[in-house]
């Protein structure tokens, strides 16, 4: 069975996200944060970086689009519920972080030519978990 062939456009998409993934790590970093996971995959999905600093765990969704606008009406409720269930899964991996205050948070970028970051917005506590 082959695949399908990936269009050039679904290709920028995915290294647009794993540059902006990198610099959403670079700038956690620089703020205080420990890195436990970067593209931490469950059967329930996919959670973009697992970040910790003074008794916090946060499930990070990094979104990069053409405008600030677009990247956080990006995470949508079905996204949050990936993230969330993802998260669960990831908790129960890692017991140790059983008594972390858990939280969801969002960084949004703008990427110049896919490269550069022109706008960055970190919306930490994003949204409940249901």
């Amino acid at each position: 069975m082959s695949r399908a062939p990936v269009s050039s456009a679904k290709i920028k998409s995915y290294r647009t996200g794993h540059r902006a993934e990198m610099i959403a790590g670079i700038y956690f970093r620089l703020r205080g944060y420990r890195i436990l996971a970067r593209r931490y995959k469950t059967p329930m999905g996919e959670i973009d970086l697992v970040i910790a600093r003074r008794g916090v765990v946060a499930f990070v969704e990094v979104k990069a689009r053409e405008t600030m606008q677009s990247a956080l009406e990006a995470v949508h409720e079905k996204n949050r519920m990936r993230v969330q269930n993802a998260a669960l899964h990831f908790i129960a991996r890692h017991p140790e972080l059983g008594n972390m205050t858990m939280r969801f948070d969002v960084w949004a970028v703008v990427l110049w030519r896919g490269f550069v970051p022109v706008a960055i917005r970190h919306l930490d506590n994003a949204w409940l978990s249901g």
